[in-house]
C-alpha cells in the first residue's frame, strides 16, 4: 500500500469522475489519501470527503493566498472543524512570496495561528514554502519547541534549506517535477534528504508527472514517483513503497504498521536474515534499543527463531542477488542457526554476507572464523574506531578492553578463511577516518565509510 499526503479532491476538476479517480488509485495500490484544505469550505470539503470515504483523510487549513481574508468568524470556524476524528493535520498553511496575493505580515500572522492550533491539537502541519525560505524558517524555529511535526509539501528548495528543515524535525514531500526531464536539481536535493524522512505527494490536480504533463493530476500518477525516487535513492519500487508509507504513519497516524519483528526482509534486491535483536555492542550512534525499524522493516523480534523457522521465512531464495546474515543484532550471537541457515543456502547456490561486530570469538569461546569458510563469501566488519579507548567509549562492548584486540584479530583470521573482508566505520568528527583506513591497509582488508544514522 502506498499513501498520497497531499491532494486536492474537493476541487472542480474531479466533479464528475471522482469515484472513478479513487477507483483508479486502489488499483494503483493507494491505500490511502490526505485531502488537504486550502481555505474555510475547502476544509469542510474535505471533511465531508473524508467522513464519505474510508480511505480518505481530511487536513484543514487556509492557503497564505488568502490570508488576508482570514477573519475572526472564519478561524472560529476552522478551530471547530479540528476536532473531527478524520481531521489528520493543519494545512496546508505557510508562506509563498512568489504571487505574493497577501502581504507577507498577513501570512506570517496566519501561519503563526496555524502551528499554534496544530500544537493546541497535536498534529502535523502541511507547509507550502515558495520562495519564503528565510522567513518560513525563522517562524518553524520560532514553534520548534519539542513540539512542531510536519511535511514541507512540493519541496524546491535547496540542499541547505532541505538540511534545516530535517534538524527541524519535518519531513520532505516530492510531487510530479521530481520526474521532469530539466529537474535535476530537485533531484540533487532529493537525494540529500534521508529516505526515512520522505513522503508521497501528487498535489492533484496540479503539477502531473511527466509522462501525464499538461493533464489533470490524480493519486494512482504516484506510480510514476516512486521509480524515480527508486533511481535516486539506489532502492527497488517496493523499499520506497513500504518506507514512505511508514513514514505516513509516523508522521499522520493512518495506515497499519508492522506489529510482528521480520526473520527475513529484502532491501533492494537482498534478502536480510534477522536472527536475533542481542548484540554485545551498545553503541552510541545505533538505535537498536529505542527504534528497531529498518528502511520501513520492523526487526524487533519478540522472541528468537529457529533455524526451521529462519528457513521458512526465507522461502525460495533463487530471485536475490545475495543473503544477508545482518538483523538488529549481533549474528554471532547465535552461530549454530547461523551456520546451518548459511548451509542450507550454500546448497541452493547463493551468495553469503555477514555482517558482524567482530566479537564471534569473544561471544563463543573460540576463534570461529574458520567456520564460515566455503559458506561466507563476504564479511564486513565493523571497525567504528582507531584506538582500543576510542572504541570503548563509542561501542560499549560487554567484553570491555578485549573487545577491540579480538575485533583485529578476528579480522586477520577472516583474512584467511574468507574471501572477500571489509571493516567498516561510521561518519563522525569523533573518529579518525584517515587513521582507521591506514588500519584496513596495513590489515589487507577493504574500507569503507557508513553514513551517520543510515541503516539498510
Amino acid at each position: 500500500m502506498i499513501i498520497d499526503t497531499h491532494a486536492h479532491l474537493d476541487f472542480p476538476e474531479y466533479k464528475s469522475d471522482l469515484e472513478s479517480v479513487l477507483s483508479r488509485a486502489k488499483d494503483a495500490d493507494v491505500g490511502c489519501i490526505i485531502n488537504v484544505g486550502t481555505s474555510l469550505a475547502s476544509s469542510e470539503k474535505s471533511i465531508t470527503l473524508a467522513s464519505r470515504f474510508k480511505n480518505v483523510y481530511a487536513s484543514i487549513g487556509i492557503h497564505p493566498h488568502d490570508a488576508s481574508k482570514v477573519s475572526d468568524q472564519n478561524w472560529q470556524t476552522l478551530e471547530r472543524l479540528v476536532k473531527d476524528q478524520k481531521v489528520v493535520a493543519i494545512g496546508e498553511t505557510g508562506l509563498d512570496y512568489y504571487r505574493n496575493r497577501s502581504p507577507h505580515e498577513d501570512q506570517q500572522r496566519i501561519f503563526h495561528k496555524h502551528l499554534a492550533l496544530a500544537k493546541a491539537h497535536n498534529l502535523p502541519v502541511i507547509i507550502h514554502s515558495r520562495d519564503a525560505s528565510e522567513d518560513c524558517l525563522r517562524i518553524l524555529n520560532e514553534h520548534k519547541n519539542g513540539a512542531l511535526k510536519g511535511v514541507v509539501h512540493c519541496f524546491s528548495g535547496t540542499k541547505e534549506i532541505a538540511r534545516k528543515c530535517i534538524e527541524l524535525g519535518l519531513y520532505i514531500s516530492f510531487a510530479g517535477p521530481i520526474t521532469f526531464s530539466n529537474a535535476n536539481n530537485i533531484r540533487e536535493v532529493a537525494k540529500s534528504v534521508p529516505v526515512e524522512r520522505i513522503l508521497l505527494e501528487t498535489d492533484s490536480p496540479f503539477l502531473s508527472p511527466q509522462p501525464k504533463r499538461g493533464e489533470r493530476n490524480e493519486p494512482s500518477y504516484l506510480s510514476f514517483i516512486i521509480p524515480v525516487l527508486a533511481d535516486i535513492y539506489g532502492l527497488s519500487v517496493n523499499d520506497i513503497k513500504r518506507i514512505t508509507t511508514f513514514n505516513a504513519y509516523k508522521l499522520f497516524g493512518i495506515g497499519v504498521p508492522e506489529q510482528e519483528g521480520k526473520v527475513a526482509y529484502a532491501i533492494r534486491n537482498s534478502l536480510y536474515i534477522n536472527i536475533t535483536n542481542r548484540c554485545s555492542n551498545v553503541c552510541s550512534f545505533c538505535m537498536r534499543e529505542t527504534y528497531p525499524i529498518v528502511k520501513g522493516h520492523h526487526l524487533g523480534l519478540k522472541r528468537e527463531p529457529t533455524t526451521e523457522e529462519v528457513i521458512e521465512a526465507i522461502g525460495d531464495p533463487t530471485g536475490y542477488d545475495e543473503i544477508v546474515f545482518c538483523g538488529y543484532g549481533e549474528p554471532t550471537e547465535r552461530l549454530d542457526v547461523l551456520l546451518a541457515v548459511a548451509r542450507f543456502l550454500k546448497s541452493k547456490g547463493k551468495r553469503i554476507r555477514l555482517d558482524t561486530n567482530g566479537h564471534g570469538d569473544l561471544i563463543n569461546g573460540r576463534h570461529i572464523a574458520h567456520e564460515f569458510k566455503g559458506l561466507v563469501d563476504t564479511v564486513c566488519i565493523s571497525l567504528n574506531a582507531e584506538t582500543a579507548e576510542k572504541y570503548e567509549e563509542i561501542c560499549k562492548p560487554v567484553f570491555g578492553k578485549k573487545a577491540y584486540p579480538a575485533l583485529i584479530q578476528f579480522i586477520k583470521d577472516a583474512k584467511q578463511a574468507i574471501p572477500n573482508v571489509q571493516v567498516s566505520i561510521v561518519e563522525s568528527p569523533n573518529v579518525d577516518i584517515e587513521r582507521c583506513k591506514k588500519i584496513a591497509e596495513e590489515l589487507g582488508v577493504d574500507f569503507r565509510v557508513r553514513k551517520y544514522n543510515v541503516l539498510g
